[in-house]
């Protein structure tokens, strides 16, 4: 009797600390919140055009309702950079596909010489809110809005206590031509974050207010600012740029809440393990496909798909509090035994 009564209440604990995913479809605004146990989490955001050129997650909040993102350029907050307005949220992108820039395409004067490419959200596919689940549809269009790529996303999005994942799987598809991923600097997968989790830095930059009027400042100040990159093997701080990792955790804090984001690459994606295009300034990406920039030119890729081939590649996101290796590590072990 008493092992059945044990039985019933871990069975009704384990049910009542069930973390439900829900997705609200908000069409005339061009989202769909996902909220985890009633709680906002994030928002798929897929703009028109004049807004952003491709979707994305905008904005990320921990369990707590801290958001960890960057406002800029969407919604302006104090003692913000405004730089790189490209970096919005959470994306997926690159900088060189068939000699177009998907990467850096902004509402922003074009830069010399460059040709750019724009990423149209064309439909949702499936929901699953049982399961988290969500897949999307877009189209990677040329200059002369010729369709390169067809893109399905299925998005995965889940709690556990203060922990929030995104388990994002992305499948490109060549369309009528062959496409060249050229090897450069800019991809693929990236979120940039709140000031606040930022690296400390001395340099002059660029301030701007709730208003979004930019200000510059001699020095920035660095009170409350705390990021700090550690990898898979062990490197921290901006020595993470350039490297191999399986993994990289950004520590840091926002007032008195401890913060991890960490992104996990997976071992079937092309170039695991990743190179990491991470930086003090809150740019925080995974590139596997720029090898030779980051090996100086020890290594190269230029991945090619031909008509009709596919290329799929695997992230896994994770929003916590304070993370020990043995908790992250149990957290890849999972991701990658999928």
């Amino acid at each position: 009797m008493k092992s059945i009564i044990t039985s019933l209440f871990i069975s009704l604990s384990t049910l009542s600390f069930a973390q439900k995913t829900t997705f609200i479809r908000k069409d005339a605004d061009k989202k769909v919140d996902v909220m985890i146990d009633n709680q906002f989490f994030t928002s798929y955001f897929y703009p028109n055009e004049d807004v952003l050129k491709k979707a994305v997650l905008y904005p990320i909040n921990t369990a707590n309702g801290t958001t960890i993102t960057r406002g800029w350029p969407l919604d302006p907050r104090p003692g913000e950079r405004v730089d790189h307005p490209h970096h919005v949220g959470l994306w997926f992108n690159y900088e060189d596909v068939n000699d177009h820039d998907f990467w850096n395409n902004s509402l922003t004067p074009p830069r010399a010489a460059s040709t750019y490419g724009t990423i149209v959200h064309t439909g949702f596919k499936a929901i699953n809110q049982k399961k988290g689940l969500m897949t999307v549809t877009a189209d990677w269009l040329s200059k002369t809005r010729s369709v390169m790529l067809k893109e399905e996303t299925t998005f995965r999005f889940y709690g556990k206590g203060k922990q929030r994942f995104i388990e994002r799987s992305t499948t490109l598809t060549a369309q009528a031509e062959k496409v060249v991923f050229k090897d450069v600097k800019d991809g693929m997968i990236a979120i940039r974050v709140a000031r606040e989790l930022e690296h400390p830095s001395t340099k002059a930059e660029i301030f701007t207010d709730a208003a979004g009027v930019a200000t510059k400042v001699p020095v920035l100040d660095n009170t409350g600012i705390t990021g700090s990159y550690l990898s898979s093997n062990g490197i921290k701080g901006d020595d993470v740029w350039g490297k191999r990792a399986n993994w990289v955790n950004l520590r840091g804090q926002i007032k008195d809440e401890k913060i991890s984001i960490v992104i996990f690459d997976h071992p079937k994606n092309v170039g695991y393990p990743t190179y990491w295009h991470a930086r003090g300034y809150g740019l925080f990406a995974a590139n596997p496909l720029g090898q030779n920039v980051f090996s100086n030119g020890k290594e190269n890729l230029n991945l090619t798909l031909n008509p009709g081939e596919s290329v799929t590649f695997k992230y896994k996101i994770m929003v916590a509090g304070e993370l020990t290796e043995a908790e992250i590590k149990a957290e890849e072990a999972k991701f990658v035994g999928q």
